[in-house]
C-alpha cells in the first residue's frame, strides 16, 4: 500500500506529517521524494547500507590547452552559458543545459561533455522499517528522474522484506517531481494551510490527483491561524467530494520535535497533536 503525502505548496507541514506517519508504522518503508530539500534522513539518521551514484545531465568543460578563445561556442550558446572573462572563455555549470551543441561546433575539439554525477540515492535502515531517499546535488536537474528512481527501490525493498506499507513523502508543487512521486499510488494525502495562496495551490493539487484517479484526501495543518480561510478550504473541499480527514492546530511542538531529530508522536505521544495525527493515520487505513 502506497500512501504519498504531497502539499500544493512548501512550509505546509508535509514533512512533519509525513515522519510521524512513518513513525505511526511499524515495519514501513519510508521513501523521501522531496529529492530537491530532502530532510527525513536528518530527523531519522538511516544507516544507510548503499548509495547509488545519480547521473543529473551533462555539462561542458574547456580544455583550456586546446582553447584557442575564438568565440565561436559564446555566438552558438543559446542558452547564455558562455562567455568571455578577460580574454578567456568561460562556461557557466549553472546555465549550461547539456545540449552538446558547443562541443559539436568547437573547432579544435577543446569542449567535451562531462556528467554531472554529483546527485545520490541511498538506502538502509532506519528505527521503523527502511528508509530510501535521493539527495540532488544544487544546479542538478532531471528531479522526476531521480524521484522515480526512489520508488522503485522502494517498492523492490518493500517485496524483498515483506513490508506491505509504503509511505512516500513527495515533493511540493504540481511539476514533474510530484507527477512522479504520485503515479500508481494507492492513494494521496494533501496537506494544505489556511492561506490564499494554500487553498490556491491545494485546489491545483487536487486536479493533478484527480488526473489520475487517485483517492485523495485532505488535511488543514496550522487552521487556526485563520479560520476563515480553512473556512473556504473546507467548503471547496466539500464541493469537490474531497474528504478532510483532519484539521490540525497551530503548535510550536512540531519545531521542537523536529529540533530534537523526532517526529512530534514520538517527542510528544501524549499530546491532542499526536493524538490527532494518530487518529488520522487509523481513519486513512480504514477507507482500504
Amino acid at each position: 500500500m502506497e500512501t504519498a503525502i504531497i502539499s500544493g505548496k512548501g512550509g505546509t507541514g508535509k514533512s512533519c506529517i509525513s515522519a510521524a506517519f512513518a513513525t505511526l508504522s511499524k515495519d514501513v518503508v519510508l521513501a523521501d521524494c522531496d529529492v530537491d530539500a530532502a530532510n527525513l534522513y536528518i530527523l531519522f539518521n538511516p544507516a544507510n547500507e548503499e548509495e547509488q551514484v545519480y547521473i543529473a545531465g551533462q555539462e561542458a568543460v574547456i580544455d583550456y590547452s586546446l582553447c584557442n578563445n575564438c568565440g565561436i561556442c559564446i555566438d552558438y550558446c543559446r542558452f547564455e552559458a558562455i562567455s568571455s572573462l578577460n580574454g578567456k572563455t568561460i562556461i557557466s555549470p549553472i546555465f549550461c543545459e547539456g545540449c552538446k551543441l558547443c562541443s559539436r561546433i568547437c573547432p579544435v575539439q577543446a569542449i567535451t561533455m562531462v556528467d554531472n554525477d554529483k546527485s545520490r540515492m541511498y538506502w538502509g535502515n532506519f528505527r521503523n522499517g527502511k528508509m530510501i531517499y535521493g539527495r540532488l546535488a544544487p544546479g542538478e536537474e532531471n528531479s522526476g528522474k531521480l524521484v522515480n528512481m526512489v520508488r522503485e527501490k522502494a517498492k523492490q525493498v518493500s517485496k524483498k522484506h515483506n513490508l506491505d506499507t509504503i509511505i512516500i513523502d513527495g515533493p511540493p508543487g504540481i511539476g514533474c517531481p510530484v507527477i512522479s512521486t504520485i503515479t500508481g499510488v494507492n492513494r494521496v494525502v494533501i496537506v494544505t494551510e489556511p492561506t490564499i495562496t494554500g487553498l490556491h495551490d491545494l485546489k491545483n493539487a487536487i486536479e493533478i490527483a484527480a488526473k489520475f484517479n487517485l483517492k485523495t484526501y485532505v488535511i488543514i495543518n496550522k487552521y487556526d491561524l485563520n479560520t476563515d480561510v480553512a473556512d473556504q478550504v473546507e467548503y471547496y473541499c466539500t464541493n469537490s467530494n474531497i474528504k478532510i480527514i483532519g484539521k490540525i492546530p497551530f503548535d510550536n511542538i512540531f519545531v521542537e520535535a523536529m529540533v530534537n531529530c523526532k517526529s512530534v508522536v514520538e517527542w510528544y505521544p501524549d499530546s491532542y497533536i499526536s493524538k490527532e495525527i494518530e487518529r488520522i493515520w487509523k481513519l486513512i487505513n480504514s477507507f482500504e
